[in-house]
């Protein structure tokens, strides 16, 4: 048993800020991904993440397993609706998606037991589908990760551009 105390985030506070992390063009509108990064180790991360409506995200895993649980809106992930209350369970490597929030958005509660880094599994066909939707794929807002995330120098030539 650890002796350290609890740690206690107040998620609708300034305490911790939205970050946008993925950038979108919809015709004349930005979409985007915002998110709060509650806890960032190189142990685990938890973000509450708000997904504007219609953004689209590639079909990937990650480099750790990960837990996403939809808590307002709708998400469709591959060919499955998920609204409130859905929780996604996936192990290390696991691949889903592409993600396209629904018309009002989507919230998410988001955890990763280690590496939260992305690894895309159909680059051409998340192409594809952006052409389709006419939605041009903006460059990655920069923002500067704590310092408790610790090193992510180390990064995988396949791992996704994103994050």
């Amino acid at each position: 048993m650890s002796e350290r105390p609890p740690r206690f985030v107040v998620v609708d506070s300034n305490e911790v800020p939205w970050t946008e992390v993925i950038a979108q063009q919809h015709g004349d509108r930005r979409v985007s991904v915002h998110e709060k990064f509650l806890e960032w180790t190189p142990d685990r991360m938890v973000v509450w993440g708000r997904y504007d409506p219609g953004v689209v995200i590639e079909r990937h895993g990650h480099m750790s397993d990960h837990l996403v649980l939809v808590t307002d809106g709708q998400l469709t992930v591959g060919d499955r609706g998920c609204g409130p209350g859905t929780l996604l369970v996936l192990e290390k490597g696991a691949v889903f998606g592409p993600l396209i929030a629904g018309p009002d958005g989507a919230m998410l509660f988001e955890t990763w037991a280690g590496d939260p880094r992305p690894v895309p599994a159909d680059k051409e066909g998340y192409a594809r589908l952006l052409a389709e939707r006419g939605i041009v794929k903006l460059p990655n807002p920069k923002f500067e990760r704590p310092a408790s995330a610790g090193d992510r120098t180390r990064k995988p030539e396949d791992v996704a551009d994103y994050g």
